[in-house]
Protein backbone atom coordinates (compact mmCIF):
# COMPACT_ATOMS: atom_id res chain seq x y z
CA UNK A 1 0.00 0.00 0.00
CA UNK A 2 1.11 3.15 -1.20
CA UNK A 3 1.07 6.05 1.65
CA UNK A 4 2.02 10.00 1.84
CA UNK A 5 3.53 10.66 5.25
CA UNK A 6 2.65 13.57 6.98
CA UNK A 7 5.15 13.74 9.87
CA UNK A 8 8.58 12.22 9.94
CA UNK A 9 8.64 8.39 11.13
CA UNK A 10 11.42 6.97 12.50
CA UNK A 11 12.71 4.09 10.18
CA UNK A 12 9.85 5.06 7.84
CA UNK A 13 10.74 8.58 6.69
CA UNK A 14 10.25 12.01 6.64
CA UNK A 15 7.04 14.99 5.80
CA UNK A 16 5.81 14.45 2.19
CA UNK A 17 7.33 11.10 1.26
CA UNK A 18 5.64 8.30 -0.41
CA UNK A 19 6.18 5.32 1.21
CA UNK A 20 5.52 1.49 0.52
CA UNK A 21 3.93 -0.27 3.95
CA UNK A 22 2.21 -3.18 4.55
CA UNK A 23 -1.44 -2.76 4.67
CA UNK A 24 -2.06 -3.44 8.21
CA UNK A 25 0.35 -1.23 9.60
CA UNK A 26 -0.61 1.69 7.02
CA UNK A 27 -4.64 1.35 7.70
CA UNK A 28 -4.31 0.34 11.93
CA UNK A 29 -1.86 3.00 13.18
CA UNK A 30 0.01 5.20 10.28
CA UNK A 31 -3.61 6.90 8.52
CA UNK A 32 -5.68 6.94 11.69
CA UNK A 33 -2.84 8.60 14.10
CA UNK A 34 -2.50 11.26 11.94
CA UNK A 35 0.88 10.44 10.51
CA UNK A 36 0.13 9.73 6.95
CA UNK A 37 -2.79 9.66 4.42
CA UNK A 38 -3.68 6.99 1.31
CA UNK A 39 -1.75 7.67 -1.55
CA UNK A 40 -4.48 8.85 -4.45
CA UNK A 41 -3.85 10.42 -7.41
CA UNK A 42 -5.26 13.60 -5.87
CA UNK A 43 -3.38 13.47 -3.29
CA UNK A 44 -0.39 12.62 -5.50
CA UNK A 45 -0.92 15.82 -7.19
CA UNK A 46 -0.92 18.19 -4.48
CA UNK A 47 2.16 16.20 -3.13
CA UNK A 48 4.39 16.62 -5.97
CA UNK A 49 2.87 20.67 -6.13
CA UNK A 50 4.05 21.30 -2.26
CA UNK A 51 6.95 19.94 -2.84
CA UNK A 52 7.47 22.61 -6.32
CA UNK A 53 6.48 25.96 -4.13
CA UNK A 54 8.69 24.46 -1.32
CA UNK A 55 11.77 23.32 -3.20
CA UNK A 56 13.36 26.83 -3.22
CA UNK A 57 12.93 27.13 0.67
CA UNK A 58 14.25 23.35 1.25
CA UNK A 59 17.32 24.30 -0.82
CA UNK A 60 18.16 27.29 1.45
CA UNK A 61 17.53 25.45 4.21
CA UNK A 62 19.63 22.58 2.97
CA UNK A 63 22.91 25.34 1.96
CA UNK A 64 22.24 26.53 5.95
CA UNK A 65 22.49 23.10 7.52
CA UNK A 66 25.77 22.09 5.15
CA UNK A 67 27.83 25.10 6.00
CA UNK A 68 26.29 24.50 9.92
CA UNK A 69 27.59 21.11 9.82
CA UNK A 70 31.06 21.96 8.32
CA UNK A 71 31.19 24.38 10.89
CA UNK A 72 30.72 22.34 13.25
CA UNK A 73 32.77 19.38 12.03
CA UNK A 74 36.14 21.45 12.55
CA UNK A 75 34.96 22.27 15.80
CA UNK A 76 35.83 19.57 18.97
CA UNK A 77 33.21 19.53 21.51
CA UNK A 78 33.83 19.71 24.86
CA UNK A 79 31.64 17.84 27.21
CA UNK A 80 32.62 18.29 31.48
CA UNK A 81 31.72 15.06 33.86
CA UNK A 82 32.30 14.31 37.15
CA UNK A 83 35.22 11.93 37.39
CA UNK A 84 36.28 9.26 39.88
CA UNK A 85 39.80 7.32 40.26
CA UNK A 86 41.45 5.87 37.06
CA UNK A 87 39.35 8.71 34.55
CA UNK A 88 36.23 6.67 35.12
CA UNK A 89 33.17 9.52 35.32
CA UNK A 90 29.79 8.74 37.06
CA UNK A 91 27.07 7.69 35.00
CA UNK A 92 27.58 7.91 31.63
CA UNK A 93 26.96 10.36 28.69
CA UNK A 94 24.36 10.19 26.71
CA UNK A 95 23.07 12.33 23.38
CA UNK A 96 21.45 15.14 25.64
CA UNK A 97 24.70 15.98 26.95
CA UNK A 98 26.64 16.44 23.37
CA UNK A 99 23.21 18.17 22.78
CA UNK A 100 23.50 20.69 25.32
CA UNK A 101 27.04 21.09 24.60
CA UNK A 102 26.27 21.57 20.83
CA UNK A 103 23.64 24.32 21.80
CA UNK A 104 25.96 25.84 24.34
CA UNK A 105 28.70 26.60 20.88
CA UNK A 106 25.39 28.19 19.27
CA UNK A 107 24.15 25.21 16.70
CA UNK A 108 20.47 24.29 16.96
CA UNK A 109 20.40 20.39 17.00
CA UNK A 110 17.95 18.33 18.63
CA UNK A 111 18.70 15.55 20.74
CA UNK A 112 17.15 12.70 19.04
CA UNK A 113 19.13 13.40 16.02
CA UNK A 114 22.22 12.46 17.66
CA UNK A 115 23.44 9.17 17.87
CA UNK A 116 26.74 8.30 19.65
CA UNK A 117 28.70 5.94 17.77
CA UNK A 118 30.63 3.80 20.61
CA UNK A 119 27.98 3.70 23.51
CA UNK A 120 27.87 3.91 26.98
CA UNK A 121 30.73 5.96 27.44
CA UNK A 122 31.89 5.93 30.65
CA UNK A 123 35.86 7.31 30.19
CA UNK A 124 36.99 10.50 29.95
CA UNK A 125 38.51 10.52 26.42
CA UNK A 126 37.87 11.45 22.55
CA UNK A 127 34.63 10.11 21.14
CA UNK A 128 32.48 10.43 17.91
CA UNK A 129 28.89 11.36 17.63
CA UNK A 130 27.08 11.64 14.28
CA UNK A 131 24.88 14.60 14.13
CA UNK A 132 21.65 14.80 11.63
CA UNK A 133 20.89 18.54 10.61
CA UNK A 134 18.36 17.99 8.08
CA UNK A 135 17.60 15.47 5.70
CA UNK A 136 20.31 14.10 3.23
CA UNK A 137 22.61 16.77 5.68
CA UNK A 138 24.07 14.60 8.07
CA UNK A 139 28.00 14.45 9.91
CA UNK A 140 30.39 12.94 11.68
CA UNK A 141 31.83 15.07 15.36
CA UNK A 142 34.61 14.72 17.78
CA UNK A 143 33.43 15.46 21.19
CA UNK A 144 35.88 15.55 24.28
CA UNK A 145 34.56 14.43 27.44
CA UNK A 146 36.96 15.86 30.43
CA UNK A 147 36.98 16.05 34.28
CA UNK A 148 34.71 18.90 35.68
Amino acid sequence: MDIILKKNVDGLGEVDDLVTVKSGYGRNYLIPSGNAILATVSAKKIREENLRQRSHKIEKVREEAKAAAEKLAAITVKIGAKVGENGKIFGSITNLQVADAIKALGFEVERKNIAIVNEPIKQVGTYEAKVKFQKGVETTINFEVIEE
